[in-house]
């Protein structure tokens, strides 16, 4: 964003403050599909304009949230494998996932990249990429 000249969101911190409690309290609390409700909800009532806005990974899972993006913005894939987002979730059970019980690690990521490849407007493959190269690219994607 801020090589953009733009603002940020990140949506799961707008959820969080919304209902004043860790993503994973709220999923433990009310369950996995009024989670994604409330998600959806925080999307959909995101002002899109010269913003950055970080998603969770299970927005994917709401029609009305990702046609409200791709309505109002461009969507960015960053794609990168599975041993490095396992490398960076660490403990699986306090992370706020949005996952099914009994749902392995893998099982999500199979699961949701053909719908980020779905929605996305851009596919940047981050594998073996710093974030200045990776800044770069979406910069030249966007033509900016």
């Amino acid at each position: 964003a801020k090589a953009l000249g733009m603002s940020f969101i990140d949506t799961d911190l707008v959820i969080q403050e919304r209902e004043g409690k860790l993503l994973q309290e709220i999923i433990d609390l009310y369950g996995l599909d009024e989670f994604l409700k409330k998600e959806e909800n925080a999307i959909v009532s995101l002002n899109c304009k010269s913003t950055v806005i970080a998603t969770g990974g299970s927005v994917v899972y709401s029609e009305k949230a990702m046609n409200h993006l791709k309505q109002n913005a461009i969507v960015i894939y960053l794609k990168i494998e599975y041993k490095e987002i396992e490398r960076r979730i660490k403990n699986i059970s306090t992370r706020g996932i949005a996952m099914n019980k009994g749902q392995s690690l893998l099982d999500l990521y199979n699961e949701r990249i053909p719908l980020y490849e779905r929605y996305a407007d851009i596919i940047i493959d981050c594998s073996g990429k710093g974030m200045e190269k990776i800044i770069q690219e979406i910069i030249k994607m966007l033509k900016l």
